[in-house]
């Protein structure tokens, strides 16, 4: 039996958070949240400042890479004929009157050909998957997009212990959200404000979007020791040609090119693997230690769970030891973390 390495070992990315650090809401200013600057050259830390004061590390000429996604409310609650209750995370956004998706079901003695009622909507489960995914059936006598708005919720990630408040759906959500598609948030974004941007643009900073429309792969939890064997599910990406251009002509003139989530970090780097064209389809790039970044200089993003998928990323980019010395310090320093949570600035 061969011996994995340390690096590669998935508890080697471990680390005790205190639950009373987990944000269970947003900070009602967004760039009010607090910013801990990452250095990777001086192997440094800085604390005490917050998000707006983000804009003094920028310079003319930076590119600054947002992903536009929007999140749909994906979460339905539903009754079965026995009267147990369910609740449905759809992977996709309902259209039409009948509309087919996977989506994660919670709720005892779900399997195939399972009817659930979520008022107006009928949900038929098709096929039980590995996973705990399944492949439903949405049918109703109203085009189900709208019945989604009615009836879903915002899909808040379960770490976050209290039920979806209407507010949500407008906090879990950047400014910018443009295309509808995601269930999760690029949480990095919430932090920016249209203030906040137009400042940056002011400064010579040039702002582009790519789109990730977040699913299940981003967030699913790593179930091998060896990091190296865990695979991410494809999610749809859109990167324009304008877009690509401005990318290629950054690092040409060696230009600092910020990203703003791990999304966008990953959408950059599979473009580069690609070889810098325009493209639209599925982006199933990991990003682990030992990766070679090719595009991103800094990159904007909250604290992330222990053993994540999203926590290797961030290793890969700034070294283990220096992001989880960063995550014991603002632990010290009460640092609220994930998706509601403060942000880093890694540089």
């Amino acid at each position: 039996m061969s011996v994995i390495p340390k690096e590669f070992r998935l508890d080697y990315y471990d680390y005790p958070l205190p639950e009373e650090l987990i944000a269970y809401f947003p900070v009602e200013d967004r760039k009010s949240s607090r910013l801990l600057v990452i250095d990777r050259k001086k192997q440094k830390l800085f604390f005490h400042q917050t998000f707006a004061e983000i804009e003094k590390y920028f310079q003319k000429g930076d590119l600054l890479v947002l992903n536009n996604t929007k999140v749909f409310p994906a979460r339905l609650k539903g009754i079965k004929p026995t009267g147990g209750e369910v609740e449905l995370l759809l992977f996709q956004k309902p259209q039409g009157l009948s509309f087919q998706t996977l989506a994660l079901i919670k709720g005892k003695r779900i399997r195939k050909g399972t009817e659930i009622m979520a008022n107006e909507i009928t949900i038929k489960v098709l096929e039980s998957l590995e996973g705990g995914r399944f492949l439903v059936e949405l049918k109703a006598n109203q085009p189900l997009e709208i019945l989604i708005y009615k009836h879903g919720k915002a899909p808040l990630p379960p770490y976050i212990k209290r039920e979806p408040e209407e507010l949500d759906l407008l906090r879990y959500q950047t400014v910018y959200a443009q295309k509808e598609g995601s269930i999760a948030a690029p949480t990095a974004g919430f932090h920016f404000d249209s203030s906040l941007l137009d400042l940056l643009k002011q400064k010579g900073v040039s702002i582009n979007f790519i789109t990730l429309h977040v699913g299940y792969g981003t967030f699913a939890p790593i179930k091998v020791q060896d990091i190296r064997k865990h695979r991410i599910d494809p999610e749809y990406i859109e990167v324009e040609p304008e877009v690509v251009e401005e990318i290629k002509k950054a690092l040409k003139e060696k230009r600092r090119i910020f990203a703003v989530g791990t999304t966008t970090v990953r959408t950059l780097e599979f473009i580069a693997q690609k070889g810098f064209i325009p493209y639209k389809g599925l982006c199933d790039l990991y990003i682990y230690p030992g990766f070679t970044f090719q595009v991103v200089s800094a990159m904007i993003t909250n604290f992330h769970l222990p053993k994540s998928s999203l926590l290797l990323l961030v290793c890969a980019f700034a070294g283990r030891d220096l992001i989880l010395k960063a995550y014991q310090e603002a632990i010290a320093q009460k640092y609220r973390f994930y998706s509601y949570g403060d942000a880093t600035l890694i540089l």
